[in-house]
């Protein structure tokens, strides 16, 4: 089986998509695997699915739920236990799972000094996004959590990307994908010295130092705080024509 929620949600088995009722069903089934592998208590899901004050036919709806999602999914996946119900999966059959895990290896590849191996297995963990995570839930309280998880995992996974980038000396593509991320993340101090990086690196000092300064006056008008003094280090090293930052 295969479990797909870095997108609309998905759930495949043996290469067929597995396909589920109405809207109530399928947030049934989407908690659980949030909570995969984990004893999920009646209780637990009809506050995240109906709220502190579920009405009396709640729990009828969800043992109803339950049913159907049975004979829908493969033997032995959904079961009851104790208090509640739950989800067996496999690490390997959700795609969460693999996209850690190629980010995992990418930071790995690329503290060992071999730039060109982090950027092939970044890009395969950016395959795996087909659109926002959990999009069939993004207005269900309890996937709120994970959605801000994932979306995090997400832009860190284009920094390291980034970080690879600039280690391979392709700093000349890099300023215009890097000004779009800035833009959408204007209070993110990683990308923001990623940018004045590839800026310098293309020949663009000033344009560098005014990427600084915008961020200076952004970070004090919205916050009321300096740069850190790895970014002010950066600014002085770009200032002076440092070698250091030479690819």
């Amino acid at each position: 089986m295969l479990v797909r929620i870095l997108g609309p949600f998905q759930l495949e088995d043996g290469g067929r998509q597995i396909t589920f009722g109405g809207v109530r069903q399928r947030a049934v089934l989407a908690d659980l695997v949030l909570n995969a592998n984990e004893v999920m208590p009646s209780e637990q899901l009809l506050v995240e699915l109906w709220g502190e004050d579920s009405p009396p036919s709640a729990a009828n709806a969800l043992q109803a739920a339950i049913s159907r999602l049975r004979r829908v999914l493969p033997a032995g996946r959904l079961i009851t236990t104790g208090p509640g119900y739950m989800l067996r999966l496999f690490p390997a059959e959700l795609d969460v799972t693999q996209f850690e895990q190629l980010i995992f290896e990418g930071r790995d590849a690329l503290a060992a000094g071999t730039a060109a191996e982090a950027v092939q297995l970044l890009d395969q963990a950016m395959t795996l996004w087909r659109g926002p995570p959990l999009t069939d839930f993004r207005y269900e309280p309890f996937a709120q959590a994970e959605i801000a998880r994932l979306e995090e995992l997400r832009l860190a996974c284009l920094e390291e990307r980034n970080e690879a980038n600039l280690a391979l000396g392709a700093a000349g593509a890099l300023p215009a994908e890097l000004g779009r991320m800035v833009a959408d993340h204007p209070l993110r101090e990683r990308l923001r010295g990623q940018l004045m990086l590839a800026l310098y690196r293309s020949g663009r000092q000033a344009d560098a130092l005014e990427a600084y300064s915008e961020f200076r006056s952004t970070l004090m008008d919205e916050l009321g705080l300096e740069p850190s003094s790895a970014l002010r280090e950066l600014q002085a090293a770009i200032l002076r024509h440092d070698p250091v930052l030479a690819p």
